[in-house]
């Protein structure tokens, strides 16, 4: 019982050294050909684009009325989700449209990044919206997103006096004409 089981054993072992010898050219090519694509990737900065407005009526989003600024300063900031410490990514000034591109080099991993407000050129429109002065970015390659290019949402200031019309325009993003609401 035991010559036939050593014989199996050797006709498996000496297959299976066979397929290891002809796989190991396969897996080097393999490995050698992704190379630079994984040190692409690596080096490739994210592209974050965003945009910043003036809120005119003071309404907490973007409406007809809504003045986009060229100008205004933005940075990108990222804080380690352990030790709590920020640090500057990037800054940016917008441009035509209010609209800011920043590359950012690194992969991020596991800190939360976001773009912050930090300065707007318009002297009647220089309070950031509480609720609008940053927005989240995605500055990993952990997560399944094939591209470089990510969209931050729009960042606001408020107006310090709405503009007149203002009324009206609330009534018309009401949809039960309810002008209390806002």
């Amino acid at each position: 019982i035991t010559k036939p089981l050593r014989q199996i054993n050797s006709i498996v072992l000496n297959l299976f050294m066979e397929m290891a010898r002809s796989s190991v050219p396969l897996i080097a090519v393999l490995c050698v050909s992704l190379l630079p694509l994984a040190a692409m990737a690596i080096g490739t900065p994210f592209h974050i684009e965003g945009s910043v407005y003036c809120d005119t009526c003071r309404f907490g989003f973007e409406t007809v009325a809504t003045k986009y600024i060229t100008g205004a300063r933005v940075r990108i900031l990222c804080k380690d989700r352990v030790t709590l410490k920020q640090d500057v990514v990037g800054e940016a000034v917008t441009g035509h449209r209010g609209i800011y591109k920043v590359a950012v080099k690194g992969d991020r991993q596991d800190q939360q990044c976001f773009a912050e407000l930090v300065h707007s050129p318009l002297r009647k429109c220089q309070v950031p919206d509480p609720g609008r002065s940053t927005a989240t970015v995605i500055l990993t390659r952990s997560n399944g997103a094939a591209s470089t290019r990510h969209f931050a949402n729009a960042m606001g200031f408020f107006r310090d006096e709405p503009l007149r019309g203002c009324a009206a325009l609330r009534r018309y993003y009401l949809a039960d004409g309810d002008s209390r609401a806002i």
